[in-house]
């Protein structure tokens, strides 16, 4: 059974820092990008940022310069670094795993932004 277990998501003030992980398990095809996807009460899911199996990276506007991703091939884990927080990065943050055959999404973390 494939799982993709998140953590470091909670509370934190403006202009704080958190540490996302998501670690894959289970997952029998190659993988091809791991990424990670946040969605704001009342707003549509939206990329944060991806990196693929060759470590390029792609990141929104919005958090360039404030958020880093990278991952642990060994753990098969991926990690957003989020600096500079601000309350509009309040959301829901889930990880996602594209393969050759499905991509997989893990069930959310809650991160909340005080001004």
């Amino acid at each position: 059974q494939v799982q993709l277990v998140e953590s470091g998501g909670g509370l934190v003030q403006a202009g704080g820092s958190l540490r996302l992980s998501c670690a894959a398990s289970g997952i029998i095809f190659s993988i091809h990008v791991m990424g990670w996807y946040r969605q704001a009460p009342g707003k549509q899911r939206e990329l944060v940022a991806t990196i693929t199996s060759s470590d390029s990276t792609k990141y929104a506007d919005s958090v360039k310069g404030r958020f880093t991703i990278s991952r642990d091939n060994a753990k098969n884990t991926v990690y957003l670094q989020m600096n500079s927080l601000k309350p509009e990065d309040t959301a829901v943050y889930y990880c996602n795993v594209v393969t050759t055959v499905k991509d997989y999404w893990g069930q959310g973390t809650q991160v909340t932004v005080s001004s």
